[in-house]
């Protein structure tokens, strides 16, 4: 079984298999995975690292594959108005919910207490299994584009 010890640049390359991972799955730096070939593999990432959909890991081997974010229940809410889409991502962010942001929606974790929370806000929550790519927070050591 390998074990991917450290992220790497991207690589040229296409990747060779590929770790799909739900978002709280790229926050665990140790656990045992399974590669989309059915192979079974361990991380052993330094602790506090969040994997990103896009992000390449490593063995002390060389061998690389690439990290998928795996669609998973996720909620939408869309709105023309940046004053409404600030409102909900105030109420959420109170909660410390994480979030991703768009143009024009901001998504989280499917959950029907903060869905019933945004709907008298006056907003309608979408549910859908989607990858989610949250932000990575004031204190994270890199920016999510």
């Amino acid at each position: 079984m390998d074990t991917f010890i450290r992220v790497i640049p991207a690589g040229d390359e296409a990747p060779g298999a590929t770790l799909p991972l739900d978002y709280e799955g790229r926050t665990k730096a140790r656990q045992r995975v399974v590669l989309d070939s059915g192979e079974a593999a361990a991380l052993m990432l330094k602790r506090g690292e969040v994997l990103r959909g896009g992000n390449w890991i490593a063995t002390a081997s060389g061998r690389s594959v690439l990290v998928r974010a795996a669609p998973e229940a996720v909620s939408t809410v869309r709105c023309d108005s940046a004053e409404g889409l600030a409102r909900v991502a105030y109420h959420l962010g109170n909660r410390h919910v994480a979030l991703q942001i768009g143009p024009d929606f901001v998504r989280y974790s499917s959950d029907h207490v903060l869905d019933d929370m945004v709907r008298q806000l006056g907003f309608d929550p979408i549910g859908s299994e989607l990858s989610f790519e949250p932000e990575a927070g004031a204190y994270a050591s890199h920016s999510h584009a």
